[in-house]
């Protein structure tokens, strides 16, 4: 090689070096940016409820604290506009997956009637760690841990009885613990209640693919069809971030409107304030665990129908008519089965799987005149 080429072969190595030191610069950049605004945005403190005057409203309620439930730290919000109002029990979906920050983008009507307690479960989110034995991890912990829980806000507030109210995942459990205990509870409120969850993704795939082949779509239905799931026994893991790109993109997902997880719940999650980023990361740590995996299954292999097919106290469940996430039609016909002194069920026609988030204003007209009265009388079906 001649002395020309060398000195071009190093001319060339030091720009690419100098070249490569500028993009990793950039890199580390952007994240000490990104990373700057995520603690930013994550002071971790739940915010007050304010007077006319801009100062905390007097009698309000609004908290973030951990309590020792069944022998782990578990971590909550507690709020309310009155301190003096019913209690009602929050009890999240996922499973693993908690609502309370996706809960900010929608308007707060919960606490108007009742002081919420919006409890992250054992292994999720504020009550994520990996201290938590695994063996302790199981479908009865959770029930008992949501006994466990109510016997707290039973105490704190004075109250004897007070309200739970369940979503998707969190219905598993709740109507479990309402049949165990039904004497702690004024009524057990519903949305996407489970019932036979394996036929509900049956019957939620086969729409899918149905309305993909419809509209031409023919990456989707190539998806769709490498899991013919009517015919397995289980599903698979790999299948579940193909399920949900599918049901956001057909509007049969968390709600009608949200086409993206992304939009609709990982940013609300990252950018809360009332989270500390180190508690923002623990919310994917749990909603990815195993423990959210193994749960997910054992709700897919069970029959709440067979299982609980009485309540000593009023049911009232709330149903959107875009919901395949868990089957609408199935959640009436275990309605229709159950038996209990009081029951409603009520249609939502503009939602999907969160009435709650999607048609607050209904929600809380049932809840005034329906749910806090002990009667029935907007319901559909009773």
């Amino acid at each position: 090689m001649t002395h020309q080429s060398e000195q071009r072969k190093k001319s060339f190595l030091r720009k690419v070096e100098r070249i490569m030191l500028i993009i990793v610069s950039v890199l580390v950049a952007c994240f000490l940016i990104l990373l700057g605004i995520l603690l930013a945005v994550s002071p971790g403190n739940p915010q007050p409820f304010l007077a006319g005057n801009g100062k905390p409203l007097a009698g309000s309620i609004s908290e973030k604290i951990h309590v020792n439930i069944n022998g782990v730290q578990q971590g909550m919000f507690i709020q309310g506009r009155d301190a003096t109002k019913p209690v009602l029990l929050f009890l999240h979906g996922g499973p693993g997956m908690p609502e309370y920050a996706v809960s900010r983008e929608y308007p707060r009507m919960l606490e108007e009637d009742f002081v919420v307690c919006w409890w992250d479960q054992r292994g999720s989110g504020l009550s994520y760690s990996e201290r938590i034995p695994s063996e302790t991890l199981t479908e009865d912990q959770l029930v008992s841990d949501t006994i466990e829980v109510t016997q707290y806000l039973r105490k704190r507030f004075g109250q004897d009885k007070i309200y739970l109210m369940a979503h998707s995942g969190g219905s598993f459990f709740g109507i479990q613990a309402v049949a165990r205990a039904p004497q702690l509870y004024h009524a057990y409120i519903a949305m996407g209640q489970i019932s036979q969850q394996m036929e509900s993704e049956k019957l939620a795939y086969q729409y899918m693919l149905e309305q993909f082949k419809f509209a031409g779509d023919d990456k989707m239905v190539q998806k769709l069809e490498q899991y013919p799931l009517p015919t397995m026994e289980s599903m698979p893991p790999a299948y579940r971030a193909i399920r949900d790109e599918a049901m956001h993109k057909l509007g049969i997902g968390t709600t009608h409107t949200m086409r993206s997880v992304v939009t609709g719940i990982f940013l609300p999650v990252m950018l809360s304030r009332e989270y500390t980023l180190s508690e923002k990361i623990d919310v994917w740590r749990g909603k990815w665990s195993g423990y959210s995996t193994s749960m997910w299954n054992q709700i897919l292999a069970t029959d709440l129908t067979a299982r609980v097919r009485k309540l000593d106290l009023p049911v009232y469940i709330m149903a959107g008519n875009y919901d395949y996430t868990v089957s609408q039609d199935l959640a009436r016909d275990y309605f229709s089965r159950l038996q209990a002194p009081l029951k409603g069920f009520y249609n939502f026609e503009a939602s999907a799987h969160s009435p709650l988030f999607e048609e607050p204003e209904k929600v809380q007209r049932i809840l005034e005149e329906d749910v806090l009265k002990g009667v029935n009388m907007l319901a559909d079906l009773k």
